[in-house]
């Protein structure tokens, strides 16, 4: 199936702030062939977003980053999440050119290749934020202290982690986003690879 096996019907914008909701009256194809009844859907409308785990392959460490979470806090859990690097598209920018801008910006290392690691929708049932997660080759040296751009109320402080602890923070539940769960299993996966590829300071 695809766009054309949805009928909206009418589209209404809730809310326009820091980020939008709309609601949508509309009926879709079912598997049968026949069409649904019509019904109403609110949608969380995001910009378009990136998120990179920083890999040093000499050194064989990530960073990871921490900071406030406002989701987490009305939520009642912890509000200091440990992170990998995140933000949004401006205009005319392209995925690659905001992970190298928002790596530099929330950690201080410049990156020196991206690898893509996938893209995803982390909430379909209600929100179309797409992601596009990167793995980024830094040299994790100097890596740590406080970083972010004070414009945006951004706190962040910058950890190094071994590659080994980090991941085995993911496969013991002890971190609780999906972008940096993602990251660190396929770390595990290509880990050797990367090592092999980047090793040589390229």
């Amino acid at each position: 199936m695809n766009a054309e096996d949805v009928e909206v019907i009418a589209r209404e914008r809730c809310h326009s702030g820091f980020y939008r909701l709309d609601r949508l009256r509309l009926r879709h194809r079912r598997f049968d062939g026949s069409w649904s009844s019509e019904m109403v859907r609110e949608v969380f409308v995001p910009y378009r977003a990136i998120a990179v785990l920083p890999y040093d392959p000499q050194r064989d460490e990530v960073v990871l980053v921490e900071q406030f979470r406002i989701g987490a806090y009305v939520a009642g859990r912890p509000s200091w999440l440990l992170e990998v690097v995140g933000g949004m598209l401006d205009q005319g920018e392209t995925p690659e050119q905001v992970g190298r801008r928002e790596t530099l910006e929330e950690t201080g290392l410049e990156v020196r290749a991206l690898e893509r690691i996938a893209g995803f929708f982390p909430t379909p049932g209600g929100c179309s934020e797409y992601i596009d997660l990167f793995c980024g080759h830094v040299d994790a040296a100097t890596a740590g202290g406080l970083h972010g751009v004070a414009g945006e109320h951004e706190d962040i402080r910058a950890h190094v982690l071994p590659a080994e602890e980090a991941i085995a923070m993911a496969q013991r539940d002890r971190l609780d986003n999906a972008y940096s769960l993602i990251a660190l299993l396929w770390l595990a996966l290509n880990r050797d690879r990367l090592r092999r590829q980047w090793g040589d300071g390229s």
